[in-house]
């Protein structure tokens, strides 16, 4: 679900895919880097040429290939001529070995090493991020739908979804909000309105003013409003609200802060 972040894992861990059959060469600097941020670093061996490595940070991860030179490097999964995936077979091995903090990573990749898999878009691979988000749906289930990072004390967010809510309240379009924390208070409200059972009542509630509606509290997890700032930061976006959605056409469209005119965007989405 989830694709690529940078948050803490405390300590570095470097193994060689082929164990001791294989020394571990040194990774480029930016590589080393993410270690400083809390990284664990694997390294996955060499296939075709490349060395690869794997940083994992909160069960997510990012893929790395070195070129022969060293002075250069690819983000990214590899594939074979054929369309198989190597990365895939590159992280079953290492995982053979024991290293349990890798026993999930394969969950992002097909069940099996892919035939002739086809490359997604840039756009496609966001759009599919944002849908595997941890969001809370409001309005409409069978409605076409809006995606939207939300800080529950953005203002800006709580105006565009008062240009909407009328549409949301009668269910013509559904918001899947996917909340976040840029403050630790706002994370922690985040976090309870992830796990809330009636998340649309409290959320209009907490727009109409009432403080109680989103309480912080620290007994509840965040780990779920920290993997959806992940998501928003691998992707570059820097702002709430930050609207993407798929317009009829096909597209997928990104709107950046409140829309200057919400209702093109309903005329726009795919039904």
């Amino acid at each position: 679900m989830g694709r690529i972040t940078f948050l803490s894992i405390l300590g570095i861990f470097i193994f060689t895919a082929n164990a001791m059959a294989q020394s571990v060469p040194t990774a480029p600097d930016p590589i080393q880097n993410l270690a400083a941020e809390g990284a664990q670093l694997r390294y996955l061996g060499n296939e075709h040429g490349l060395d690869a490595w794997i940083a994992v940070k909160n069960g997510q991860e990012q893929y790395f290939y070195v070129q022969p030179s060293g002075e250069a490097f690819v983000m990214g999964i590899l594939f074979d001529k054929s369309g198989d995936l190597v990365t895939v077979d590159q992280v079953q091995r290492l995982q053979a070995q024991g290293d349990e903090s890798l026993e999930e990573l394969t969950g992002s990749f097909p069940e099996a090493p892919a035939q002739s898999m086809e490359f997604q878009s840039p756009s496609a691979q966001m759009f599919a991020d944002i849908e595997g988000a941890n969001w809370v749906a409001l309005g409409g289930n069978d409605a076409p739908v809006i995606y939207s990072f939300i800080d529950p004390q953005c203002p800006h967010c709580h105006d565009f979804i008062e240009d909407i809510r009328g549409e949301i309240e009668s269910g013509a379009v559904q918001l899947r909000m996917i909340p976040v924390g840029l403050r630790p208070e706002t994370k922690a409200q985040a976090a309870f309105l992830m796990a809330a059972p009636n998340a649309q009542e409290r959320w209009f509630k907490h727009m109409d003013g009432d403080e109680s509606a989103l309480p912080v509290k620290d007994t509840i997890s965040q780990q779920g409003a920290e993997r959806n700032m992940a998501i928003m930061q691998s992707w570059k976006f820097n702002v709430t609200p930050m609207i993407i959605y798929r317009a009829q056409d096909g597209t997928v469209k990104i709107v950046r802060g409140r829309p200057a005119d919400s209702a093109a965007i309903l005329a726009d989405l795919a039904g």
